[in-house]
């Protein structure tokens, strides 16, 4: 199935094109890593909240921490650490310094489904074999181009529309 075929409109530019086709291909992606982790009964960003906390074995993380390390930022971390909690995967406790904040855990079951998941995760990589190392190295370097630009890019821009001397130049 070809994005170009699909969604795309014939006079869009190689920009608008290619902006869409990251889309297309993080959907097919993630249906493909949806089928996976539904075998075993857990949700991507429930994977994402048990790889997080197993680096951070034999500590705690706060909740606070789990977010800011989370793959996908508009998770809501209390209700995935809930549901993960009634799952026996993590126990969750509050933070002996500030009552406020809670602290997660993952529990030896959870430890184990990791390691159960871990071989099929790992073949998830097989949905790029049509690329060589070369193509997969150069496309890595690519998408990191345009997270760094991008954000640099947004942020400069922020500035400049924030900046009083900008906005006294659009107004002459």
């Amino acid at each position: 199935m070809s994005a170009a075929k699909d969604i795309l409109l014939p006079d869009e530019n190689d920009r608008q094109k290619a902006l869409i086709n990251i889309f297309y291909t993080y959907y097919f992606l993630v249906d493909k890593m949806n089928i996976k982790f539904k075998q075993y009964d857990i949700t991507r960003q429930q994977f994402n909240v048990l790889r997080i906390l197993q680096e951070h074995q034999p500590n705690y993380a706060s909740v606070n921490l789990i977010k800011s390390r989370m793959l996908d930022k508009m998770s809501d971390v209390s209700r995935i650490v809930e549901r993960l909690r009634i799952k026996g995967l993590v126990l969750r406790q509050s933070a002996e310094k500030d009552r406020r904040s809670v602290e997660v855990i993952i529990t030896a079951k959870g430890i184990k489904l990791l390691d159960i998941m871990k071989p099929e995760i790992s073949n998830l990589g097989q949905l790029l074999t049509n690329l060589t190392e070369q193509e997969t190295s150069i496309l890595n370097k690519m998408l990191d181009k345009i997270r760094i630009e991008g954000e640099n890019g947004l942020i400069l821009k922020t500035v400049e529309e924030l900046s009083p001397s900008s906005a006294f130049e659009r107004t002459r």
